[in-house]
């Protein structure tokens, strides 16, 4: 995602149908974190048109409430 300011923003979406093993973002540890960022080298490399943006990684956790309705949190800046 490009946002306005033009930095690229790599946002990883997380759903949990319950809390049970904890949310979206605690579920975005250093390993998932590591994966994410050789995504992002990855993409850079074959998209040299981002290569000087500004790179943010947010998070995005979709839970379901005891009423079965979606509760929706972003993370911005969610780790470097």
């Amino acid at each position: 995602m490009l946002d306005p300011d033009q930095t690229l923003v790599f946002v990883e979406v997380r759903f949990r149908a319950d809390n049970r093993f904890g949310d979206g973002l605690e579920s975005v540890d250093y390993h998932k974190q590591r994966k994410l960022r050789l995504t992002a080298e990855f993409f850079l490399s074959r998209h040299t048109t981002y290569v000087h943006h500004t790179c943010r990684f947010d998070v995005v956790s979709v839970a379901l409430n005891i009423h079965q309705q979606p509760q929706i949190d972003w993370a911005q800046d969610a780790f470097q």
